[in-house]
C-alpha cells in the first residue's frame, strides 16, 4: 500500500520559516519525481517545487524562487521543503505528490498559515 504523508505545517509570522517533510512508502522511492503543491482557499492547486529522482533537477514556481528549497534523502524516502521568508500569500494547504509516468500518489496535505 502506497502512503504519502506530509508533516511540518503550522502557523508562523510573516518573515518566518517552516520545514515541511514528505515521507513516501510502498513504492521504489528513488525512481519517483516528488513535487510539493499548494492550494489556497478559492484557488486552484499549483506546483510549488519538484525534484527529480536523482536530485539532478529541481523546479520552482516563480513565486517561491529564492525563498524555498526542495531536497530529498533517498535513504530515508523523504523529501523536505524548506520555506524561508514566508509571506501571507504562502498560506495554503501543502500537498506532496509522488509521480512516475502516469502513476501519481498524493498525500492528505498539511496546513501552512502565515500571519501578517
Amino acid at each position: 500500500q502506497v502512503q504519502v504523508v506530509e508533516s511540518g505545517g503550522g502557523l508562523v509570522q510573516a518573515g518566518g520559516s517552516l520545514r515541511l517533510s514528505c515521507a513516501v512508502s510502498g513504492v521504489p522511492f528513488n525512481i519517483y519525481t516528488i513535487g510539493w503543491y499548494r492550494q489556497a482557499p478559492g484557488k486552484q492547486r499549483e506546483l510549488v517545487a519538484e525534484i527529480s529522482k536523482g536530485s539532478s533537477s529541481t523546479n520552482y514556481a516563480d513565486a517561491v524562487k529564492g525563498r524555498f528549497t526542495i531536497s530529498r534523502d533517498n535513504a530515508k524516502n523523504t523529501v523536505l521543503l524548506q520555506m524561508n521568508s514566508l509571506r501571507p500569500e504562502d498560506t495554503a494547504v501543502y500537498y506532496c505528490k509522488a509521480a512516475l509516468f502516469i502513476s501519481e500518489f498524493w498525500g492528505q496535505g498539511t496546513q501552512v498559515t502565515v500571519s501578517s
